[in-house]
């Protein structure tokens, strides 16, 4: 089973490619305006959600719940039509829709700017200049649709596989060459994707049914699925409908357990093995309960090529792709790293987000996250266990800074872990030791006020010039060192009162 997308811009040929492309693969074809009036049909307001993109107003909540549907609604048709067989997909950003997909052939076309202009004003029948324009505005709001709806950019070459120019080779050569390169193993179904394919059709169905429900339509949901168990992440504001979620999903073919956690955030944690007697699995969980956040398993396993140094990260990052999801776990292996027993510890104290396993490079790592996934925090546990102490520093050190780059929210190691958002015995000295520095400055300064006065006043002795200088330099050093003693107090009281 095969999937191309083919990302096309308007007037490009890329629909021309994309018919070539199945004509001579054999495959069916199907467009993006088969998805929008599949997903108009749904019941799915397609064309205000494009209105939306244009005008330059916050989105809002009622059109987010939209768009959320149209997304789910979306995943839920391609992947029942991938399911049946081989497919060439063509329109903006399909593969978008596919994360985690690892056989995926991601296909963008280009075409000569003066070829698009001409087309245009053959098409519409105007001048060149507003054809020039035109064609502008429709790329400008194709950019705009895959920011908002996915949060990439879709002129971002690392999106893709290959990028197809057809300003000088022939469409149906070019069509040849995409024949020759979809029958690469790297493009070809493994258990492993069609699991990954799997889950995703079934956390893509289950949101579409719990925005058709009267009951649970308006709420916000994050749903994710692992080997049939499905997580339901929402929103304390949304507590009423909780009710609601497994009377909804029970029914879903395909579905084995049904987990709810009620969140305002999510916390991704990444390493080789996980155990939930460990002392970071109780600190993830003490943030996780301070921040009314649910915990996001990742099980990497690095591969060939992840011990690679810090200056093949270029190369990584233009190779984003989602080969490496490893869902294919042998049966002699019932918990592979702990994931599933830590899984289940996380269900039972309400904290699950759900998990999955990854394997290869840091790329595969990357473009297994969600962009769409509210993250406020990322922490990376024990990983590259085979490697020596300093290698193992390094490459953690390496990948902690990829992410963070990348996915923008605070990345943290274990160990850094209770320093930065935990109260323990090394807070509690530091409270101590700045809390009687502030009092004892206080103090000092409130039963000596005349004299203090006097010495800003720089008349306690006759050289005046030479006073003010000095009262200068002391308040410039004072000032300081007071205001950082009192932000320490206050930080480490807020952190002991678990309010960062």
């Amino acid at each position: 089973m095969q999937i191309i997308c083919v990302s096309r811009g308007s007037l490009s040929r890329g629909k021309e490619l994309a018919q070539l492309l199945a004509q001579k693969l054999d495959y069916p074809l199907l467009s993006r305006e088969d998805l929008i009036e599949a997903a108009i049909k749904e019941g799915i307001q397609v064309g205000k959600l494009e209105t939306s993109m244009m005008k330059p107003r916050a989105f809002s909540e009622r059109l987010a719940r939209e768009r959320d549907h149209y997304l789910a609604f979306s995943t839920s048709y391609l992947c029942s039509k991938i399911l049946e067989g081989p497919l060439v997909y063509h329109g903006r950003t399909g593969h978008l829709l596919l994360q985690g997909v690892g056989n995926l052939l991601r296909v963008r076309v280009l075409a000569d700017p003066e070829y698009r202009i001409a087309a245009a004003m053959r098409s519409l029948g105007v001048d060149r200049d507003k054809a020039h324009r035109y064609l502008e505005q429709v790329e400008e709001d194709r950019r705009n649709w895959a920011r908002f709806m996915y949060g990439v950019s879709w002129e971002d070459a690392s999106q893709y596989d290959v990028i197809v120019n057809v300003e000088q080779m022939n469409v149906a050569n070019a069509a040849s060459a995409l024949v020759t390169m979809a029958q690469l193993p790297d493009f070809q179904m493994t258990p492993a994707a069609r699991k990954a394919m799997d889950d995703l059709h079934l956390s893509a169905r289950a949101r579409v049914l719990l925005a058709r429900d009267e009951h649970t339509y308006r709420a916000g949901f994050s749903v994710k699925a692992h080997h049939g168990v499905l997580t339901v992440t929402y929103l304390p504001k949304d507590m009423e409908v909780a009710d609601h979620i497994q009377r909804v999903l029970a029914e879903l073919e395909g579905v084995q357990d049904i987990r709810c956690t009620m969140a305002t955030t999510n916390i991704l944690w990444v390493q080789e093995t996980f155990d939930p007697a460990s002392e970071t699995f109780d600190e993830v969980v003490e943030i996780a309960k301070k921040w009314n956040a649910a915990v996001e398993l990742v099980h990497f396993a690095p591969g060939e090529g992840a011990e690679e140094a810090t200056a093949d990260l270029a190369e990584d990052d233009q190779r984003m792709v989602a080969a490496g999801i490893e869902e294919d776990v042998e049966e002699e292996v019932p918990d592979q790293g702990g994931l599933r027993a830590t899984l289940d510890e996380l269900a039972k104290l309400g904290r699950s987000g759900g998990g999955r396993y990854v394997h290869g490079e840091r790329s595969h790592l990357l473009a297994s996250c969600c962009n769409a996934v509210p993250y406020s925090l990322v922490v990376i546990g024990s990983l590259f266990l085979g490697k020596g102490s300093s290698a193992k520093l390094r490459m953690t050190r390496e990948l902690q800074d990829l992410i963070g780059s990348r996915m923008k929210v605070p990345v943290v190691t274990a160990d850094e872990l209770r320093s930065h958002y935990l109260f323990g015995t090394r807070d509690a000295l530091r409270l101590a030791g700045f809390l009687v520095l502030v009092l004892v400055v206080y103090f000092l300064v409130l039963t000596n006020q005349e004299p203090v006065l006097r010495f800003l006043s720089g008349t306690w002795t006759g050289g005046k010039t030479l006073n003010k200088l000095i009262v200068a330099v002391s308040v410039f050093l004072f000032v300081p060192v007071i205001a950082y003693s009192y932000g320490s107090v206050a930080r480490s009281v807020m952190k002991l009162i678990k309010m960062e």
